[in-house]
């Protein structure tokens, strides 16, 4: 059998372009891409924190520390810059590769610069 998993993910990433006329589709800084473990030209699924949309494109490589979140294409239309997103990655495992796998998680901050990584995501608990 094979699951469907969470593989990487880049967390509240701010984006700075939405280029409706330009090829691609979002363009991420290389940083995090490196950090995430997200391949260019890999499917990834974007959620969009500010107006809710969904949508499921590939990743292009921007350049090295530059902060770039260029949603380009189609996807345009269901992002803006200063709009926060979930930049999401998955990969099919069997139950043994499952036994040892863990996702990569980048959190970032101000600038889109990584605030810090993490390997599994931590228990929500009930409100109080």
């Amino acid at each position: 059998m094979q699951l469907n998993m969470l593989k990487a993910k880049i967390h509240r990433a701010t984006v700075t372009h939405a280029e409706l006329h330009y090829e691609g589709s979002i363009a991420i800084d290389g940083l995090l891409l490196d950090a995430s473990g997200i391949r260019e030209y890999e499917q990834i699924h974007a959620w969009n924190i500010n107006n809710g949309k969904r949508f499921v494109t590939y990743a292009l490589r921007a350049e090295e520390g530059s902060g770039i979140i260029s949603v380009n294409g189609s996807a345009a239309h269901r992002a803006q810059p200063g709009d926060l997103i979930i930049i999401a990655a998955f990969v099919h495992l069997n139950e043994v590769e499952l036994e040892k796998f863990q996702p990569t998680l980048v959190y970032v901050g101000e600038g889109n610069r990584i605030s810090h990584t993490n390997r599994s995501i931590p228990k929500q608990m009930a409100a109080a």
